[in-house]
């Protein structure tokens, strides 16, 4: 078999913020549809009747599946703000290096925001009762 050139590929490129912000973006996506099987479990369960949604639940409800649910939690603030940026470069927005470097920190802010509200909101008993 001929040997053939191989494309660039990240280990050649010189570090930039759009360049991580991308491989992120990527991750985060896989990551969310990873999670898509337990929310698909946790719906069937609840179609199925009472006894299966408690045993999903019970199962869910422990410390390892809670920590998974925040970070698919990040991962779906992260995506869907990052997401928001992207459709911004799309129509021709904030395409300059300056402008990209503050939609990274713009992007980075108000996942983190969006994150603590839907964290605090989601596992804090009776937060939702304000």
């Amino acid at each position: 078999m001929r040997e053939r050139p191989l494309s660039p590929h990240a280990s050649i490129y010189r570090y930039m913020h759009t360049m991580v912000f991308s491989f992120m973006h990527r991750i985060s996506g896989v990551w969310m549809v990873l999670g898509v099987g337990a929310l698909v479990y946790w719906l069937m369960s609840a179609a199925a009747g009472e006894a299966e949604f408690g045993r999903a639940n019970a199962l869910l409800g422990g410390g390892l599946c809670r920590a998974l649910l925040l970070a698919w939690l990040a991962a779906y603030c992260y995506h869907f703000v990052n997401g928001l940026r992207h459709l911004g470069w799309d129509a021709g927005y904030g395409l300059g290096k300056l402008q990209a470097r503050r939609s990274a920190r713009v992007v980075l802010g108000v996942a983190v925001v969006g994150l603590a509200v839907a964290a605090y909101l989601l596992f804090c008993p009776r937060a939702g009762a304000l």
